[in-house]
């Protein structure tokens, strides 16, 4: 970021602290190789990549269920900024997830949490048309429990504060929810409904999960110290699929086999492969079944 800007209200250096204090830099945690490799998201990713360079609506809503991957999308569109393989217009792009119970944690109402959003969404709409700023993206995950109608939310009301820079068009906001809470929530305020254009994550098939496990698996196998061969993935991959039915995929295998994987290292040690024993085991104790039922 350039220093030496001092024309706006939130200096820079206040907006640095912010950013710090009350935000995940998705990008810089790419470019530290924090995340997982984000597979099987070409087509969405590519999607809100179109919409963030639009002029008017460039409000990206990502819309799928619990356990499907809405926050992997946001890290997925991060690697593509930092291998730039993004168009010119979001070169050295950063995108930023608001850390909403950070941002609350301490204060005594509304009032106080809304004070300490504004400079965040200031500093970062003021910068919106200033060529030597790269462009931000601010990702909400749970976008519903910003909006005025969601009671018991610690967070409602929020979406008030970003209106006049959303209808201005000085801020790009990615927002993750399900479909349902989108209608209940967003869809009632049509101001907020207009900003935002939809991008649908479907549930990914059991032969897309085995795939994205398949390209997960390497920083498991480093972090346990044991290794998964492929026919083990499908087995995972099969069995969450058939007895774990109200969880979606990837996220229901992911959790198993890094459970099973734990389960693994804790009666063997580490080295050799991943004991299936272990994955019926953890398989069993998620969905209160027999291991030996699993295995059938």
């Amino acid at each position: 970021m350039s220093g030496s800007h001092t024309k706006y209200k939130v200096p820079d250096e206040q907006l640095e602290e912010l950013i710090h204090k009350y935000c995940r830099d998705f990008t810089e945690l790419a470019r530290m190789g924090r995340f997982d490799p984000i597979t099987g998201r070409d087509e969405e990713i590519d999607q809100a990549i179109l919409i963030l360079l639009q002029k008017g609506r460039k409000n990206v809503a990502l819309l799928a269920p619990a356990g499907v991957g809405k926050t992997a999308l946001c890290a997925g569109l991060a690697q593509k900024i930092v291998a730039n393989e993004v168009p010119d217009y979001l070169k050295d792009a950063r995108v930023l997830e608001i850390d909403l119970a950070a941002m609350s944690a301490g204060t005594m109402g509304p009032a106080e949490f809304q004070g300490r959003f504004l400079p965040l969404c200031k500093g970062v709409a003021e910068r919106y048309h200033d060529p030597s700023y790269p462009k931000m993206v601010l990702f909400i995950d749970e976008m519903h429990q910003i909006m005025p109608s969601c009671e018991g939310s610690a967070y409602k009301g929020l979406s008030e504060v970003m209106k006049p820079y959303l209808t201005v068009g000085d801020l790009h906001i990615i927002g993750a929810t399900t479909l349902d809470e989108f209608r209940i929530y967003v869809a009632l305020d049509p101001a907020m409904d207009r900003r935002f254009q939809k991008v649908f994550l479907s549930v990914p098939t059991v032969a897309q999960t085995i795939e994205i496990m398949k390209n997960l698996k390497k920083g498991y196998e480093k972090h346990h110290k044991i290794t998964v061969p492929d026919n083990v993935i499908e087995i995972i991959v099969n069995a969450t699929e058939q007895h774990m039915r109200k969880r979606n995929q990837p996220d229901k295998s992911i959790i198993m086999m890094d459970a099973a994987m734990a389960h693994h290292v804790k009666e063997r040690g580490t080295g050799g492969e991943l004991n299936l024993d272990s994955v019926y085991y953890m398989i069993g104790k998620e969905t209160g079944l027999h291991p030996e039922a699993i295995k059938k």
